[in-house]
């Protein structure tokens, strides 16, 4: 894998590097990206990109607001251009007439973006800027506009046919490893001897997508625990003196933190190819490996007892227990699909709904959340592909019969 990822590294690196030595040009940035838009000689263009990203750096949220109103007021499409040049090539569809409505159809700033990302190390900026936009167009809803473009190219950028899986050990760099515990998101890591008992055994295995633009930065990773049977509790996959066993005698592949780690992919799935590409990759390597499960968080199950005034109606575990599993199954967004963002995620990825656990997860988090409460979803090789065109088509969700008797009797 470190092999491929050189390689591919090696492919994208930039030939322009050298632009310490360019004049700065103290004109507007605004000014600064319609010229890069006019610029044809690609290693100017690519000093002058540095420049605007360098200045976008140091902006405050009131500049780069001003710098995202110039992009989305006047660098998207010309709906009267649009226009023509779609009826001529209704009236005459020819290849020129069809280059001319794509062009036109085409926002500006998606090409202006493009060009910026001819900078090395621009990719990891870009993404930094998408989550700047991300933030500030919660407070002001004219920006949506420029962050569909923005998610336009980054979905085509961080295609799944770019990215590199790589396995993360203790062995793995320092600078890779503290990232690992700041992006953590399920289950704080709580310290560097923490991080050791999850990387280190024989029985525990981490792997993380990167781009070859970001080598330095994990964009998903998933932490995975051979067991044998399926954990019932996170207290039992990740207990100080749980009892440790030979990655060969495992039966169990135990998928039980997935971390996203750059807010600005928010959007793009990553963890989707992830989970299958390792569930393909552990099943090649361990033979006797015979289940997939996850381990799984019910995050919104408290949120939504609240808004339903259901909260009080659990006084115990067989309570709760029989609630998280109808709530897993019945609880719906106003489209139709399952409420609870975890769910969402697996079952569209074409797993099943396998048990429901109280007691589970009796960190402060987890309760809050949960009432203690997750849920194993079951990835069975042979159904897959089948769940998710249920799911996809008619939002058929796949469960076992002991989690459909448990929501019957809430």
């Amino acid at each position: 894998m470190s092999i491929l990822a050189d390689l591919l590294s090696t492919v994208f690196e930039r030939r322009y590097k050298n632009t310490a030595n360019v004049k700065l040009d103290k004109r507007p940035i605004n000014t600064l990206c319609d010229d890069l838009l006019g610029r044809h000689g690609e290693v100017s263009g690519v000093a002058l990109a540095c420049q605007i990203l360098d200045r976008y750096t140091l902006m405050d949220d009131t500049a780069k607001k001003d710098f995202f109103d110039h992009l989305t007021l006047e660098l998207g499409i010309d709906p009267a251009h649009v226009r023509k040049t779609l009826a001529a090539y209704e009236a005459e569809p020819t290849k020129n007439n069809y280059r001319a409505f794509l062009s036109a159809a085409e926002p500006t700033r998606q090409e202006l973006i493009s060009r910026l990302n001819q900078v090395p190390g621009a990719t990891g900026q870009l993404v930094t800027m998408r989550n700047d936009l991300l933030r500030l167009s919660k407070k002001y809803a004219e920006l949506a506009a420029f962050d569909i473009d923005f998610s336009h190219l980054l979905n085509s950028w961080f295609n799944r046919g770019f990215l590199v899986l790589r396995p993360i050990n203790w062995e793995s760099p320092a600078h890779i490893l503290e990232k690992i515990i700041a992006y953590e998101a399920v289950h704080t890591i709580e310290s560097w001897d923490d991080l050791r008992r999850r990387l280190q055994p024989t029985d525990r295995r981490c792997f993380a997508f990167f781009h070859p633009s970001m080598p330095n930065e994990p964009l998903v990773f998933v932490e995975v625990a051979l067991t044998k049977g399926i954990p019932t509790s996170i207290q039992d996959v990740l207990s100080d003196d749980r009892q440790m066993i030979d990655a060969e005698d495992a039966d169990t592949a135990v998928f039980y933190s997935i971390s996203n780690c750059q807010a600005g992919l928010s959007g793009i799935s990553f963890g989707n190819s992830l989970i299958k590409q390792v569930v393909a990759d552990l099943a090649r390597e361990l033979v006797d490996l015979k289940t997939f499960v996850t381990l799984s968080p019910i995050p919104t199950l408290m949120k939504w007892l609240d808004e339903t005034g259901r909260r009080g109606d659990i006084d115990n575990n067989d309570k709760l227990r029989n609630v998280a599993a109808n709530y897993l199954l019945c609880a719906k967004r106003g489209n139709g699909s399952p409420y609870d963002p975890v769910a969402r995620f697996h079952l569209g990825n074409g797993a099943e709904i396998h048990a429901v656990h109280v007691g589970a997860d009796l960190s402060a988090k987890g309760v809050a959340q949960s009432g203690g409460a997750m849920v194993n979803y079951l990835y069975d090789l042979r159904k897959i592909s089948q769940n998710h065109e249920q799911f996809v088509t008619k939002q058929k969700i796949a469960t076992s019969k002991d989690v459909r008797a448990l929501s019957a009797q809430a």
